[in-house]
């Protein structure tokens, strides 16, 4: 099976991480804003989002859009 076009992976990873984001800002997002400095609130925030990326959101994806994927 020949890989994925870029520009689908990019819509793939876009659907994943848009809502992540979205509802971790809505449910801590008052708790986010309080560690300082910025790149201290950026490393909290991605040692969270990265790891569900690649590790439960990005497979279920790929497998729900497994057809789309490799048309």
């Amino acid at each position: 099976m020949k890989p994925p076009k870029k520009w689908k992976l990019a819509i793939l990873i876009w659907i994943a991480i848009y809502p992540t984001i979205t509802l971790i800002f809505f449910f801590f997002g008052k708790h986010l804003i309080q560690i300082n400095p910025l790149p201290l609130r950026t490393l909290a925030i991605t040692l969270v989002i990265v790891p569900l990326m690649v590790f439960v959101l990005l497979p279920q994806l790929q497998k729900l859009f497994k057809n789309w994927l490799h048309n």
